[in-house]
C-alpha cells in the first residue's frame, strides 16, 4: 500500500510545501487511543504522540489529532512525534458528553457517512435526524443503512421506509442484512477508491460486522445484542480507519447513545429545510412557533404540510444548540480569565527576579 491509497493528493502535498513542513513525514491517523495514535504512511504504521508544544497551546480538544486527520511527524525508529495537524476538509463532531460547551470529533476528512440503524430495535427517525444534522453541518453526505432486515417482515420494512420518506423523501437509503448479505453489493457499489466513508450509529447495529463483510474476513470483533437490556454492547472501543480491497477508505466508530448538537446551525437548517424556510415567513421576528398568531410554521402544521414529530425534534435540537452556545461562551470566558491570570503571574515572577 502507498500513501496515495490513504487519500494523499496534490492539495495535501502542496500545503506541506507551502508551509515549510517538507522535512517532516506525512501520514494519516488510523487509530486513536486516549491521546496516543497510530499513524500510517501507507508503507509503515507508527505509534505516535503529539509534541509538548501542541499539547500546551491547544485551546480545546479540537486542536488534537483525530482519526482521518492528515498530520506531519518526526519518525524515531518505530515511534513518531506528531508536529502538526493539516487543515481538515470536513469534521464530523458532536457535543462532548459530560463536558458542556465542548466538542468531540468523531472523525475527520470524511466524504460520506453511512448512518446505520437496525430495524429490529434501533430504528428511530428522530435519532436519524440528529445524525443527518451533524453530517450536513460538516458538508458530509448522509446515507441511511437499515440493517438486520432478515429479522423483519416485509410489512415492517415497508413501514420503516414509509416513515423515512414521509419526513425526508430525498434521503438515500440502503436495506442491509449482514447475515444474508442482501444489500452489501449496493454499499460496495456506492464506495469509490480514494474517498473516505464513515460508519455511524448505536452499538449493536452491525457496523463491525458490515466492515468484516466488506473485507471478506473477520478483522473486527463483534458481539450480540444484550438480551437483558435489548441494547447493543460496545464492540468497537476506538475509532479505526481501514482501506478496503476496492480502494475505498472506511472509518469505524464506537456506538453513540448520546448525540448532542453543537453551535453549527447549518446542520439543523439543512436537515429541516422546509421548517426553517417557514420560520422566515413568520410575522413576529422572535416567534417561538408554538401559539403565536400569523405563525407560518403552525399554519403549515395544521394543514398537514409538515410533520409534527419533525417539528418537535427541530425545536428540541434548537434548544440544545442554544444551551451549547451559552455553555461554550461561559467556557471561553473562563479560559480568558485564566489566561489573563497566568500572564499576571508570569509578569510578577519576572519583576521579582530583579
Amino acid at each position: 500500500m502507498t500513501i496515495e491509497d490513504l487519500g494523499y493528493n496534490d492539495s495535501i502535498a502542496g500545503y506541506i510545501i507551502e508551509n515549510g513542513l517538507k522535512d517532516l513525514t506525512p501520514g494519516r491517523v488510523t487509530q486513536e487511543h486516549r491521546e496516543r495514535y497510530v499513524v500510517s504512511t501507507g508503507v509503515h504504521e507508527y505509534e505516535a504522540e503529539i509534541t509538548g508544544n501542541m499539547r500546551f497551546t491547544a485551546s480545546s480538544r479540537e486542536d488534537f489529532p483525530a482519526v482521518g486527520d492528515w498530520v506531519v511527524m518526526m519518525i524515531y525508529d518505530t515511534m513518531a512525534i506528531i508536529h502538526h495537524v493539516l487543515p481538515r476538509k470536513t469534521v464530523l463532531e458532536r457535543q462532548a458528553t459530560s463536558r458542556p460547551g465542548e466538542k468531540q470529533i468523531i472523525s475527520a476528512n470524511v466524504d460520506t457517512a453511512f448512518i446505520v440503524q437496525s430495524i429490529d430495535y434501533n430504528f428511530n427517525v428522530n435519532r436519524l435526524e440528529r445524525y443527518m444534522a451533524i453530517c450536513l453541518s460538516a458538508a458530509i453526505e448522509p446515507v441511511l443503512v437499515i440493517s438486520k432486515t432478515d429479522l423483519a417482515s416485509e410489512d415492517e420494512i415497508r413501514d420503516a421506509i414509509a416513515r423515512v420518506k414521509e419526513r425526508h423523501p430525498g434521503l438515500k437509503f440502503i436495506l442491509l442484512s449482514n447475515l444474508t448479505r442482501d444489500g452489501l453489493d449496493q454499499i460496495t457499489g456506492y464506495m469509490e477508491k480514494g474517498r473516505t466513508y464513515c460508519l455511524a450509529g448505536s452499538s449493536g447495529v452491525g457496523k463491525s460486522t458490515l466492515i468484516n463483510n466488506l473485507m471478506n474476513r473477520n478483522i473486527l470483533k463483534t458481539q450480540e445484542i444484550s438480551t437483558s437490556t435489548n441494547k447493543g454492547r460496545h464492540t468497537t472501543a476506538h475509532r479505526e480507519l481501514i482501506v478496503l480491497d476496492n480502494g475505498a477508505i472506511i472509518i469505524d466508530t464506537p456506538g453513540m447513545r448520546e448525540l448532542g448538537m453543537t453551535d453549527d446551525y447549518e446542520g439543523i437548517k439543512n436537515t429541516f429545510q422546509e421548517i426553517f424556510d417557514l420560520t422566515l415567513k413568520c410575522r413576529l421576528p422572535g416567534c417561538t412557533h408554538v401559539n403565536e398568531k400569523d405563525c407560518a410554521v403552525t399554519e403549515a402544521l395544521e394543514k398537514g404540510v409538515i410533520n409534527m414529530n419533525s417539528l418537535e425534534n427541530f425545536r428540541r435540537m434548537q434548544r440544545e444548540q442554544a444551551r451549547f452556545t451559552a455553555s461554550e461562551a461561559e467556557r471561553r470566558k473562563k479560559d480568558r480569565q485564566f489566561g489573563k491570570m497566568a500572564k499576571e503571574i508570569m509578569k510578577e515572577k519576572k519583576k521579582n527576579k530583579f
